[in-house]
C-alpha cells in the first residue's frame, strides 16, 4: 500500500528518487544535496522588496516582519527540467536540475526588521545614497569559443573577492547589470584550472557561479537585478525566472519549453524609486542582437513597446538612471589577425528600434545608463543630448583584453549623432563600481579592484560625467 502525501512532499520524494538513480555518487562539486539556505531581497516594480529563500526543506518557512510571523509562499518546486534547445549542441547540453524549493514573500511597506529563522534580511532604505554596480560575474566555460576560465583559482575567477570588497563598502543597494551564469559547457580533461566544475544551467552551476561567491554581498543590501543575454531562455533563463526576477513566475514564462520563449524572453520595464525624486529604471534587453533588427522580427514590437514604457516611467522622477545589460551608448573593441584594433559602437539592435522613434535614441528624461556585457569598465559622456553611459562588466568573467584607447579617434561615436566629450576606461582588471549621491543630480563614481583599492574616480552632474583618469591603473 502506498502512503498518501501532499503535492509538495510527493514532489520532493519523486525528486529524491530520480536524483538518487541518476546521480548516485554526486561529487562535492555538484552540490546536488546541499542543505544550505540562501536568503536575499530583490526589488521589483515601484521598488517593492521581495524576500527570497532557496531551501532543501520540504516546505517554505515562516518569515518574521517586525516580530510577526507570516508564511512564505512557494515560487518554484524542486524539478528536473528535461533538456531543451540551448545555444550549445545537444551533446554539450543536459537537463537542468533544481533540487531546492524557491520561497518568496513580498515585504510590507514600512517594515523595520525582516528575518527568516536567524537570518536578518537587508531592507531597503528611504533614500539610496550608496550603490554598488557589478556585472558579468560568472566563470566562463564555453566550448564554441574554446574559452575555459580557471574557475578554481580565485585570482583568475575573482567574483568572491569582488563581492567581499563590495560588501565591505557597505552599500544601500546592489545593482547587477546582468550575466550571472557562464558555466555553459563541461570543462575539458586537459584544463586543470576548471577541473570538476559544475556546468549547464541547473542549481549546482548557479550555486558555484553566483550564490556561493556572491554570498557576502547578498547579505549586505537589497538587489536590483538586470537580465543579461546569458539569462535568455536558450541559456540560464530557467534559473533566472526561478530565483532572481522579482515579478510573479507565470505559467509558460519559466523558459522550460522553447515553444513559450516569446513569453519567457521579454519583460516590461519597471522603476525602483531611489528617494529624493530619483529612480532606477530596469530594462530587459537580454534577447537583443548585435545587428539591426529587421521588420517582422518580434523584437521590433517588443522594443518599441519598451521605449514607450521607459519614456512614460521617466516622467515619474526628475532624475532617471536606466539599467540594462547591453551598452546602448558605449564602445567595445576587436582586434583582427593582423593586430588592427577596431572600435565597435553600442548595441545596434536596440539603437535601430529606439532611433526610429527618437533620433537621440533614449527618452529625454533619462540622465544616465548602467550596463555590462563588455568585459571591462567604461565611462562615456556626451556634449550632445545623450545620457552618460557607464559599463561595469568587469566583476568576474574572463576579461576583454583588447584595450580601448586612452584617446578616441577623431569623430568616434557609439551612435549616430552622439558627440563624445569625455571618455575613460579600465581594461584587464576585475572589480566593482560605486555610485555615491552628492546632490539631487550629482553623483560621485568610483572604480575599485578586487582588494578594494580605488582605480579611478568620476563625477556626474545631470547627464554629464568626467573622470580623473583617461585609463584606470
Amino acid at each position: 500500500m502506498f502512503k498518501q502525501c501532499d503535492v509538495l512532499s510527493c514532489r520532493f520524494g519523486l525528486f529524491a528518487a530520480i536524483s538518487s538513480f541518476l546521480f548516485g555518487c554526486a561529487t562535492a562539486h555538484s552540490s546536488i544535496h546541499d542543505d544550505s539556505q540562501s536568503a536575499y531581497i530583490v526589488l521589483g516594480e515601484n521598488g517593492a522588496p521581495v524576500a527570497r529563500l532557496l531551501t532543501s526543506d520540504k516546505k517554505c518557512p515562516l518569515i518574521q516582519f517586525d516580530g510577526h510571523d507570516v508564511q512564505m509562499d512557494v515560487r518554484a518546486l524542486p524539478e528536473i527540467v528535461p533538456l531543451r534547445p540551448t545555444l550549445s549542441a545537444p551533446t554539450d547540453s543536459k537537463p537542468s536540475i533544481f533540487p531546492l524549493l524557491t520561497c518568496e514573500k513580498g515585504i510590507p511597506a514600512n517594515t523595520k526588521h525582516a528575518m527568516i529563522a536567524d537570518k536578518q534580511l537587508p531592507l531597503p532604505v528611504a533614500e539610496f545614497k550608496r550603490i554598488v554596480v557589478i556585472g558579468d560575474t560568472g566563470c566562463r566555460l564555453k566550448k564554441s569559443d574554446s574559452a575555459y576560465q580557471e574557475c578554481n583559482d580565485s585570482n583568475l575567477y575573482p567574483f568572491s573577492k569582488v563581492a567581499a570588497a563590495a560588501a565591505n563598502w557597505k552599500p544601500d543597494l546592489v545593482v547587477h547589470v546582468g550575466d550571472f551564469q557562464y558555466r555553459e559547457n563541461e570543462c575539458p580533461a586537459d584544463k586543470p584550472g576548471c577541473a570538476g566544475s559544475p556546468w549547464g544551467y541547473g542549481w549546482d552551476t548557479w550555486k558555484a557561479d553566483f550564490f556561493d561567491p556572491g554570498a557576502l554581498l547578498l547579505k549586505a543590501a537589497p538587489w536590483a537585478v538586470i537580465r543579461g543575454n546569458h539569462e535568455s531562455c536558450a541559456r540560464a533563463g530557467q534559473g533566472w525566472w526561478r530565483m532572481l526576477d522579482p515579478r510573479p513566475l507565470l505559467p509558460g514564462r519559466d523558459c522550460n519549453n522553447a515553444a513559450n520563449d516569446e513569453m519567457g524572453d521579454f519583460s516590461d520595464p519597471y522603476a525602483i524609486p531611489l528617494g529624493g525624486n530619483v529612480q532606477l529604471i530596469v530594462l530587459d534587453t537580454s534577447n537583443t542582437i548585435n545587428g539591426i533588427i529587421q521588420t517582422g522580427d518580434i523584437r521590433q514590437s517588443k522594443y518599441r513597446d519598451m521605449y514607450n514604457k521607459l519614456d512614460k516611467l521617466s516622467q515619474q522622477a526628475d532624475y532617471n538612471i536606466a539599467a540594462n545589460h547591453h551598452p546602448i551608448l558605449g564602445f567595445a573593441a576587436k582586434k583582427d589577425k593582423l593586430g588592427k584594433v577596431t572600435l565597435l559602437p553600442g548595441n545596434q539592435g536596440i539603437q535601430s528600434v529606439f532611433a526610429a522613434i527618437n533620433p537621440l535614441i533614449m527618452p529625454p528624461r533619462v540622465n544616465a545608463l548602467l550596463s555590462g556585457h563588455v568585459h571591462l569598465w567604461e565611462e562615456v559622456s556626451f556634449s550632445s543630448s545623450h545620457p552618460t553611459q557607464f559599463v561595469a562588466g568587469f566583476s568576474g568573467t574572463m576579461e576583454d583584453l583588447v584595450p580601448l584607447p586612452a584617446q578616441l579617434p577623431q569623430g568616434a561615436t557609439p551612435a549616430l549623432g552622439a558627440v563624445v566629450e569625455h571618455f575613460s576606461s579600465w581594461v584587464n582588471g576585475f572589480g566593482f563600481m560605486t555610485l555615491e549621491r552628492k546632490g539631487s543630480k550629482q553623483w560621485e563614481v568610483k572604480v575599485w579592484d578586487t582588494t578594494g583599492r580605488q582605480v579611478n574616480a568620476c563625477s556626474v552632474e545631470g547627464s554629464h560625467s568626467s573622470c580623473e583618469l583617461a585609463q584606470g591603473k
